[in-house]
């Protein structure tokens, strides 16, 4: 355990009022009146008092999780594919699903985003089952849109796949998935290890759906969604047999050759064998990874080897489905992807903690036990490929006890360390797994990724089967930078493989000084989690990487002095990148950069937190419509409802009161 010069554990000072002694709603604190220093004083005492409002009773924050309406529409799907659809569940989706509607007819995949073929197609068909007519206006506007660009069969093979549940797509004119991939040795290319954890728990339960090829009866026609009906799956050209595509695009068609003389004892075996894949991974709670991907699969696939909707295993995957329902106040339904109790935890008692909240406070630690509960002591997949490594880490969700996450984990050994718990030797003990376990997942590079070591294979992309997303979970700058900011707290910043890691970090950094963002939006999101890590491993703010990113933060600052990054950086970096409306989160993710490179007093700074102070509401909290979480860059993105209150909070808590753990010795 490493210790202030005061002996303590590294938490910060008290705040400097109580509640009672800040300014109230009606005096008004502008920022050219005081300065910048008191406004960002008043904006951390509302933002932290909004934040310590939101606690549940248990000690954990969560904030809601929006992602698309694939997720609502796969949803209802689902059900009439079982055969458990009811008029309710139908009504209050077709309502969430049918006020996201662009004006142009189709749906987009994040705010104010382009729109997406593929999340219209199954959005439409939602709307369908929700008994809305095809000659509505708005109907048929979806429809036109959706022939404008090809129709169904441009859509992806994921949506292409539900459709042909019911018959509205051909299953041969699908890639072919064999449930054989269960035997494929963990040497072997493109064995189920080879994938990421969400795509192995996706694609398991898929090659028993691929097997059996099913069809229920198809409620009404689709007709309107192609561009020519009578033939609504066109012949797609086969790229050269010398390109990785056309090799893989010969390899499926010589699986659907294999697919009419398999062996019908070994696929029944390998479907079987799948089955056990997936029950062995479901949770306490029912679902499968915390996520309803794979979860919604699972059911399918085992309802399809005869689990009856009564079944124990069933009826847990159903209910735990259930649980991911948001209910609005307009009667509305929506669908979270997954819920994000212990990341929006310790990103809370972090932000909490650096604001000024007292080491002891209650809250805090009642944050902390219950982050300690949630620590996962048994293995899980990564321990594929790291048999002998003792477990020790923490997961996303509330029930994932087969894949905790690296950066999870780095991050609530940060928040823990933030805390003075009444039990110290309980907190040493998990942290000491914790960092034991994250030091064993150090990728052979250097980095480390989000769930698995080395998970890199560069075959998995490749199959015509996965033109949806990531697939693979390579290391990543912001993950990376997160545990050697964890590792250089714990006193182990000259340590070979944190060193490794800040090596990883360097080569890794953009020509124009960002650093690319995996799982949130996007140079920002990874410059915003790199300089600190650097500074914390004992990188000086005048070393030329964290000066060439210092130097493009504030080029890309916005004219009202925040930052915000579109999603579209992803797909062009050139234009987009560090480029969009200003935003809370992504505020805060530039400040925290600059405060840590040594910039407390520069002009962007004071610009920033300036922005923030103005725009916060008089609740505390910040408003933030626009998506910068990532699950897939670009591809899949996601609005975490928490990011706009503690990055903001955190950011102007040092701006206050200094870099946390500034004083740490041996860092």
């Amino acid at each position: 355990m490493t210790a202030t010069t005061d002996g303590s554990t590294g938490a910060l000072p008290p705040r400097a009022a109580a509640a009672s002694e800040i300014p109230t709603e009606t005096t008004p604190v502008a920022a050219g009146t005081v300065e910048t220093r008191d406004v960002a004083k008043y904006a951390i005492q509302r933002a932290t008092d909004h934040l310590l409002s939101r606690q549940d009773a248990e000690g954990w924050w969560k904030g809601d999780l929006d992602t698309n309406v694939t997720m609502d529409a796969e949803d209802l799907l689902l059900r009439q594919f079982l055969g458990i659809l009811d008029e309710t569940t139908a009504r209050a989706a077709g309502l969430f699903i049918r006020g996201e509607q662009r004006e142009d007819g189709a749906w987009a995949t994040f705010y104010d985003g382009p729109g997406d073929l593929s999340a219209t197609v199954e959005a439409y068909v939602a709307l369908r089952l929700a008994g809305d007519a095809p000659d509505a206006p708005h109907m048929t506007k979806a429809a036109a849109w959706v022939r404008e660009r090809g129709g169904i069969a441009s859509a992806r093979v994921f949506t292409r796949i539900w459709l042909a549940l019911f018959g509205w797509w051909k299953w041969d004119d699908l890639p072919e998935l064999p449930p054989e991939l269960i035997y494929f040795p963990k040497w072997m290319p493109l064995n189920i290890y080879d994938f990421g954890c969400w795509a192995r728990q996706t694609i398991v339960p898929l090659t028993i759906v691929s097997a059996k090829r099913p069809v229920r009866p198809a409620p009404f026609p689709l007709d309107e969604l192609h561009t020519d009906p009578d033939n609504p799956s066109p012949v797609r050209p086969t790229a050269p047999v010398a390109s990785w595509s056309g090799v893989f695009q010969r390899l499926d068609k010589a699986l659907h050759q294999y697919r009419r003389v398999a062996p019908q004892p070994l696929r029944r075996a390998a479907m079987n064998a799948a089955a056990r894949w997936i029950i062995e991974r479901q949770e306490n709670d029912g679902c499968w990874g915390g996520i309803q991907p794979p979860a919604v699969y699972s059911v399918i696939a085992l309802h399809l080897l005869g689990y009856d909707l009564d079944h124990p295993v069933m009826r847990a995957g159903l209910e735990s489905l259930n649980r991911f329902t948001v209910w609005r106040e307009d009667g509305a339904r929506m669908i979270e992807a997954c819920q994000s109790p212990v990341w929006d935890t310790c990103l809370a008692a972090i932000a909490l903690a650096d604001a000024g909240l007292p080491a002891d406070h209650p809250q805090l630690v009642k944050a902390a036990d219950w982050m300690l509960g949630e620590e996962i002591v048994r293995p899980g997949d990564w321990a594929v490929k790291r048999p002998h490594l003792p477990p020790g880490g923490w997961a996303f969700e509330f029930h994932n006890d087969n894949y905790p996450d690296i950066d999870d984990t780095a991050e609530v050994v940060l928040a823990l360390r933030r805390v003075r718990h009444p039990d110290p030797e309980r907190v040493e003990k998990a942290i000491g797994r914790g960092v034991r376990w994250n030091l064993g997942m150090q990728s052979k590079d250097g980095g480390w990724g989000a769930f698995d070591v080395d998970n890199t294979s560069p075959f998995p992309n490749r199959l015509p089967f996965c033109d949806f997303g990531e697939v693979i979970d390579p290391p990543s700058a912001d993950v990376t930078a997160h545990v050697v900011e964890m590792l250089a707290v714990e006193g182990l910043a000259h340590d070979p493989r944190t060193r490794r890691g800040i090596a990883w970090l360097l080569a890794e950094q953009e020509p124009n000084g960002s650093w690319f963002g995996r799982w949130g939006v996007n140079y920002i999101y990874g410059t915003g989690s790199v300089v600190p890590a650097l500074t914390a491993a004992g990188l000086p703010g005048s070393h030329p990487a964290i000066r060439r990113a210092v130097g493009w933060l504030e080029t890309v600052q916005n004219e009202d002095g925040g930052w915000g990054e579109d999603l579209r950086s992803y797909d062009d970096a050139a234009e987009w990148s560090g480029r969009g409306a200003s935003t809370a989160s992504q505020t805060g993710w530039a400040l925290l950069a600059l405060l840590a490179a040594g910039e407390r007093e520069s002009k962007a700074v004071e610009r920033g937190v300036a922005w923030l102070a103005e725009t916060q509401l008089p609740d505390g909290s910040w408003d933030e419509p626009y998506f910068t979480g990532t699950g897939f860059p670009w591809d899949f993105s996601i609005n975490y409802h928490l990011y706009r209150q503690v990055f903001p909070l955190t950011a102007l808590g040092r701006y206050v009161n200094g870099e946390p753990f500034a004083e740490v010795e041996g860092g």
